[in-house]
């Protein structure tokens, strides 16, 4: 695997294909419009909601790489699986991953979606620490890209997708409960946390789980994945998606969010995975508790959100390209053996 094509050149795909162009991958970038900065990495203009704009693009390239907003990844992964080529995105979107699990029974690359932050790489964590028991009986999975220094009543700013947030806000939860594998309702099961003294709240939202229900069902009696905010956030959007019926207008309602609260260069990534279980019959507790904040990257300040997603799927295919991980197939987040993933180029990111 040598080159690869990046598709969708916003914060986080620029950053991608520059972090994969500094790993010894030769670039592509596609997007409908040109970055205003200079990259050393080639840049093409093309309109990549075309299926046969991509087909064309995909006879070139060994791999592919979507940063796009998830609800056109399901026409790039077609593209790719007809190309026989390695297929990698940052979705959270259950129904996307379900068909790209499908068409991975016949794949000849190897077909990787929900290689971001969460999912992504808060599965790796959570699925090492299950491997440290003889017997896990919870996993608890939180992730919060929160601005360092919030403003206002919902104490938040857009620094990821519209589109992604919106989803993940409305769409229902996968949970493992008691054992029983189930879906509950998003911005529910409300819990109060403090990282580094900062008292955040946390609730349920969907797609954070990617496969690891499907994993360890009848393994694991109890897992579930929450985002975090600055309390008071999760009654302010119930209330906008659910009083103000918000939620029947989603890209109405993106929109009135993103320019309300714009995004921050000053953002923090917090990551909260806790598990128990027992170790040589006796209960135990492990924690991966990390604020992660901007990074100077390639001479530019690169926000946490951009560093943490972009850096997440970059070592994945470091991985794939070094022959860690496997060439076809489906690739599930929780088989990344965490460590490995540590000592890639870029994965080292996460060390720090």
């Amino acid at each position: 695997m040598k080159e690869i094509a990046v598709l969708g050149l916003g914060k986080v795909g620029k950053l991608a294909a520059l972090l994969l162009h500094d790993c010894g991958f030769n670039v592509t970038g596609f997007d409908m419009r040109t970055p205003r900065e200079a990259v050393p990495y080639a840049v093409e203009n093309a309109d990549i909601s075309d299926a046969a704009v991509l087909r064309g693009l995909f006879g070139k390239v060994d791999a592919v790489l979507s940063c796009l907003p998830y609800h056109l990844n399901i026409a790039v992964a077609d593209a790719a699986h007809a190309a026989g080529i390695h297929y990698f995105d940052l979705t959270e979107d259950v129904p996307t991953t379900k068909h790209i699990i499908e068409l991975a029974a016949s794949s000849k690359g190897l077909m990787a979606p929900q290689c971001g932050l969460a999912p992504g790489f808060v599965g790796i964590v959570g699925a090492s620490q299950i491997a440290e028991f003889d017997k896990c009986r919870s996993v608890r999975m939180r992730v919060g890209a929160l601005p360092q220094n919030p403003t206002g009543l919902m104490g938040y700013s857009f620094n990821w997708s519209p589109e992604g947030v919106v989803n993940e806000y409305l769409n229902d939860c996968e949970v493992i409960e008691g054992g029983e594998r189930k879906w509950v309702s998003p911005m529910e099961w409300h819990e109060t946390l403090y990282i580094d003294g900062v008292k955040l709240e946390a609730f349920t939202t969907s797609g954070g789980l990617g496969t690891m229900c499907d994993t360890y069902h009848g393994t694991v009696d109890n897992i579930d994945y929450k985002t975090m905010r600055y309390p008071g956030h999760m009654e302010l959007m119930n209330f906008f998606f659910h009083e103000l019926l918000m939620r029947e207008r989603r890209e109405l309602a993106g929109e009135i969010l993103v320019h309300a609260k714009p995004p921050v260069d000053h953002d923090v990534v917090y990551v909260h995975v806790a598990s128990e279980g027992e170790i040589d019959g006796r209960l135990a507790r492990k924690e991966f508790v990390r604020g992660y904040r901007p990074l100077e990257i390639s001479g530019a300040d690169r926000t946490a959100i951009a560093w943490t997603t972009a850096g997440s799927v970059v070592a994945v295919i470091e991985m794939v390209r070094d022959g860690i991980l496997p060439q076809c197939g489906f690739l599930r987040q929780e088989d990344i053996p965490l460590d490995a993933f540590l000592r890639t180029r870029t994965g080292a990111l996460y060390a720090q």
